[in-house]
């Protein structure tokens, strides 16, 4: 019997937390006996063996891996150190990882990378993301799209490629926006697992958060309606399949 998935998630507020792990069972075609997922905002990063799982996956969030310590979030402070240490072994083993917006900031920072709220934040919506040469033969990306589109929104982003990785996927105001490391360590900065309807939600919840003007949250979750997103939940998939499937 396959090993579970390991979901990490940062989101203090409920119910974007729940929709987005809803959204993760439903894009990767899973069960909730498949996965175990740990809430690092309640409960802090417990003790983990990662044997004991097929892959890890991390989400978004509020948190900002590039802000000095002193502001940020009291759950941030408690849970990131454990988190780099494990993404320390995770990079080291190359053990099956997906990390999305905040799951590559943080990935990003282990490996020595800039991240920053200096340039590249976008807004909550669809952006046009483009495969390099490099993710030619990749085997989560063979026959995808050359060019498809994503939901992203964040503040922060990759100031340049981390030290040591691969860019798989670029968009024009945002360079970094898929991420390889070793063979099965992997990141985006467009949310794979996200729908019109999740988009909404997280319009909703982070309207007063900073990432977009207020004003504009009705045109912005009207625009996600209009927009139809197949590819980054096929990534999500893939993902799943082959690592739940032991194909390393």
């Amino acid at each position: 019997m396959p090993k579970p998935c390991l979901l990490l998630q940062l989101r203090p507020e409920r119910p974007a937390a729940d929709d987005e792990y809803l959204a993760v069972l439903r894009a990767g075609n899973l069960e909730a006996g498949d996965v175990v997922r740990v809430q690092m905002d309640q409960q802090g990063l417990p003790d983990l063996v990662l044997d004991d799982f097929s892959a890890v996956i991390v989400g978004g969030g509020p948190s900002n891996v590039g802000n000095p310590e002193t502001e940020k979030y009291g759950y941030q402070q408690r849970f990131e150190p454990g988190l780099k240490k494990l993404l320390v072994e995770i990079v080291g083993r190359d053990f099956p990882y997906l990390g999305a917006c905040y799951g590559l900031s943080i990935l990003a920072d282990v490996l020595g990378g800039t991240v920053s709220d200096a340039r590249f934040g976008e807004s909550p919506g669809a952006q046009t993301i483009e495969l390099t040469d490099q993710a030619g033969e990749d085997p989560l990306l063979l026959g995808i799209p050359q060019a498809f589109r994503a939901f992203v929104g964040h503040k922060e982003a990759c100031q340049e490629v981390p030290p040591n990785a691969v860019l798989l996927g670029t968009s024009a105001d945002c360079p970094v926006q898929m991420i390889r490391v070793g063979q099965h360590v992997y990141a985006t900065q467009f949310h794979p697992e996200l729908d019109g309807a999740g988009l909404a939600l997280r319009i909703e919840t982070y309207r007063h958060a900073g990432y977009f003007d207020p004003d504009e949250a009705d045109y912005l979750t009207a625009l996600g309606h209009r927009e139809a997103i197949t590819s980054p939940k096929e990534i999500l998939r893939r993902f799943v399949t082959r690592y739940r499937s032991d194909l390393r």
